[in-house]
């Protein structure tokens, strides 16, 4: 199997862990049972080690084309072959009012909708992370596959037969109407047979319930706009990166794809970021999804309680989806990387640093719930006000910033921004609710943040925001600025900010054709070699304050538009987005990334609402 590109790949998932499926048929990323648990298929990070479960047309030569049945997550891929057309339906069953013993599985199905046609199966785990040796059993129903610790079946309806290398295969021939059903899933380790696959009747109501959900779910939308379609795509995939049992949000499903072709960038974001999240509550809030905000605020509510870090700081960066904390990062150095793109890493060192930033986009999320969804409590309030009091004590301070960058800690303008909208959120918050604080040296704090970032993050001879005290570089995140009213979006700095950022990169700016840079790594180095691609939520970050900027400039406005269009132009096949962009407009980066699909609704949201 050869690794396909990053944007051939669509999603299918339960809340609890998603599915990779390339436009070949085959699942080449899983981790069972939650998004940051070990792999079970990842041939993506090693496409001879990894693992996979591919079922496509015999024919190699058929074209294939993917889509997601209407208004839901189950992903239809089909091959165009000689002898017909054969159609591969996969999705994870999701719904209160389906058994429960068909939960927490893989369904896979396959028909022939025109002529007749050969069909290939071939399911090989690898579990964790290809590390652990497994043994397989084949019974009457399909196959069991065991590993030290943790066990998994493939139903088969059809007979299967040994392969190589610890998988089973199967080959057949489908006439029109005709179809096959695997389902993978966990197993009993003490059970020695295979459980048996849902017959003809069961897996169409599997289907059918679990496209109801999905429907039900979608219809609480409350955007109409021009922009429908991707916007509900958006949230839809939203919604899979949501982890049920506790209501956290993690960043990708993904880790070790690349920000660079064959480069070292190469990062593991199967964890919450409590910025990302926040973030991803405001997207949710912003089209009608109150219940996943309520769902985060009680996992955010249950961050509380815990006690500080060693440094004091109240809340931790990463947290995984259970809420632990220690998310120690290391290396697989067995696996050969994508497209040879190593180290493959695991963890994320990054929940050692100190990134201020955080508090404002949490303070601004809570804020927002509490306006558009569920009262803050007085209890979650008091610790709130723990978590000010902090943001005051240490605005100050250097920190790491927005983008983790491995060479040291600065006094990043975005952070201090952020540290102010912390301040400001809690202050309108407490006068909304009458909470007691200590609304006097709030307020100094507040005043004093913002007169700090006019004197020490303007540069006079650049005459722009930049990224740091005493620095000369641009830094994507001033995007920010108008979008959480530090300043209007026609200030004067901020026109001036966004016409630096607008400069290509050659003459000192960080856009290149619309697709936005973060930084200027060229002066302010992040300690890592190599290079990265566009960035796309800070793309979509540019189409929303030019959209505010264009309520008084229509031309603006009209460039916002158009940025948005191409944007949109670079989601993949079903309108996925990674994290980055490359030079030749490839996806690369983790996939996909919550934080590019927040930011896209976001600016459609705006700019829906701005062209009236």
């Amino acid at each position: 199997m050869a690794y396909l590109p990053i944007h051939d790949h669509g999603i299918i998932g339960n809340m609890r862990t998603v599915a990779l499926v390339g436009q070949n048929g085959t699942i080449d990323w899983f981790c069972h049972p939650r998004f940051d648990s070990p792999s079970v298929f990842g041939s993506l990070l090693d496409d001879e080690k990894g693992g996979e479960f591919s079922i496509c047309a015999e024919d190699q030569a058929a074209p294939s084309k993917q889509f997601y049945w209407p208004d839901t997550n189950i992903l239809v891929t089909r091959f165009f072959c000689v002898g017909g057309v054969v159609e591969l339906e996969d999705f994870m069953p999701v719904g209160d009012e389906l058994d429960h013993g068909w939960h927490h599985q893989i369904v896979r199905r396959v028909r022939a909708v025109r002529g007749n046609v050969w069909v290939r199966v071939a399911c090989r785990p690898a579990f964790d992370y290809a590390r652990a040796a497994h043994e397989v059993t084949r019974t009457g129903h399909g196959a069991v596959f065991r590993s030290p610790d943790l066990t998994m079946s493939l139903s088969a309806s059809v007979p299967l037969t040994g392969a190589e290398r610890g998988g089973v295969q199967a080959r057949f021939q489908l006439h029109q109407g005709d179809h096959a059903v695997f389902v993978f899933r966990g197993g009993d380790e003490g059970c020695p047979e295979c459980p048996r696959g849902p017959d003809t009747d069961e897996s169409e109501a599997l289907f059918r319930g679990t496209v109801a959900y999905w429907r039900r779910w979608l219809s609480r939308c409350s955007y109409r706009g021009r922009w429908r379609e991707t916007v509900h795509r958006s949230a839809l995939t939203l919604k899979l990166l949501t982890y049920e049992p506790t209501g956290a949000i993690v960043a990708a499903p993904t880790c070790g794809l690349p920000e660079e072709p064959g480069g070292v960038r190469n990062w593991d974001y199967r964890y919450t970021w409590m910025r990302d999240a926040a973030f991803t509550i405001y997207g949710f809030l912003r089209i009608g999804f109150t219940s996943e905000a309520d769902a985060f605020m009680g996992w955010l509510d249950r961050r509380y309680h815990e006690p500080p870090a060693a440094d004091g700081a109240p809340l931790r960066l990463i947290y995984t989806v259970e809420g632990a904390h220690c998310i120690d990062e290391y290396e697989l150095p067995h696996l050969a990387g994508y497209r040879g793109a190593r180290p493959v890493r695991i963890g994320n060192a990054a929940h050692h640093q100190v990134q201020l930033d955080i508090y404002g986009e949490l303070l601004d999320a809570v804020y927002l719930s509490n306006k558009y969804s569920k009262p803050v409590s007085y209890d979650a309030w008091m610790h709130l006000r723990r978590i000010v009091d902090y943001v005051g004590e240490s605005w100050h301070l250097p920190d790491h910033g927005i983008w983790e960058p491995r060479s040291g800690m600065r006094q990043n303008v975005n952070s201090k921004v952020m540290c102010w909208v912390a301040l400001d959120r809690a202050l309108r918050l407490a006068d909304k609710r009458s909470f007691p604080a200590p609304r006097e040296q709030w307020y100094r704090t507040r005043d004093a943040i913002y007169e700090t970032i006019f004197q020490r993050g303007w540069n006079d001879e650049e005459q722009t925001f930049v990224a740091a005290f005493g620095e000369r570089s641009l830094d994507a995140s001033a995007l920010l600025m108008p979008l959480v009213f530090f300043l209007g979006p026609d200030d004067p700095r901020m026109l001036k900010t966004l016409a630096a950022i607008r400069r290509s990169p050659d003459k000192g700016g960080l856009v290149s054709d619309g697709l936005v840079y973060r930084y200027q790594p060229e002066l302010l180095p992040d300690g890592l070699p190599g290079s990265e691609g566009s960035f796309n939520m800070c793309s979509f970050w540019l189409v929303e304050a030019l959209t505010r900027a264009g309520r008084g400039d229509p031309s603006l406005l009209e460039e916002a538009r158009l940025l948005f269009e191409r944007m949109i132009g670079y989601g993949n096949h079903l309108g996925l987005f990674s994290e980055e962009t490359g030079k030749h407009g490839e996806a690369l980066g983790n996939f996909p990334q919550a934080f590019t699909h927040l930011s896209l609704i976001s600016s459609a949201f705006n700019l829906e609402r701005t062209l009236g």
